[in-house]
């Protein structure tokens, strides 16, 4: 049977009317039909074909059911991120340093002067680029993130909101630039839980 003719019949069965039509089976037997967990009877087959309220019905379900496997396989077939790093580079040897991205080019690093009174203190906000191939999943997930400096130590751990950002205050006494040259001018975004 062809495409269109197979769709003339559905449409011939779907919008054919029953007196006295309801549904003749209940949506946890079509489901198991549906994964295959559960075969239907003789006495449910005919049912389902008597019933164009029950077949409706089933079509429904096969259709959220297809939708709903679609998403987690493409959910599934997100790229897994497993940490990136970057370093000081010699360029960004300026008196303060504003700004570190990875080397994958997936994270920036950003460092704003704290506004209080005494005028000491940073801020250090992790952006995730939202063209990064595992945005989605993060944003998604919201998984604990840490980045460390070069020595392993923590300089912001916390969860992306919803423009992929997160923001602490600087944990150390150092300007962010002196701080990363003593610790060999190295860092990584990664998980928490690594």
């Amino acid at each position: 049977m062809t495409t269109p003719d197979r769709k003339l019949q559905e449409r011939l069965l779907l919008s054919r009317t029953v007196p006295g039509d309801r549904l003749m089976l209940p949506d946890a037997v079509l489901l198991a039909a549906l994964a295959g967990s559960r075969a239907l009877t003789p006495n449910e087959r005919r049912a389902l074909q008597g019933s164009p309220l029950t077949l409706r019905r089933f079509r429904q379900l096969s259709l959220e059911r297809g939708l709903a496997l679609g998403a987690a396989a493409q959910a599934a077939n997100d790229p897994v991120w497993r940490g990136s790093a970057g370093m000081l580079r010699a360029a960004s040897s300026a008196a303060v340093l504003d700004e570190l991205v990875t080397d994958d080019g997936h994270w920036q690093l950003h460092f704003l002067p704290r506004q209080d009174g005494d005028g000491r203190g940073w801020q250090i906000i992790l952006k995730l680029d939202a063209e990064a191939p595992f945005a989605a999943r993060l944003l998604r997930e919201q998984p604990m993130l840490r980045v460390v400096d070069g020595g392993g130590a923590i300089l912001l751990q916390g969860r992306l909101d919803a423009d992929g950002e997160c923001e602490r205050e600087w944990p150390f006494e150092t300007a962010p630039m002196a701080h990363f040259q003593l610790y060999g001018a190295a860092f990584a975004v990664e998980p928490a839980a690594r």
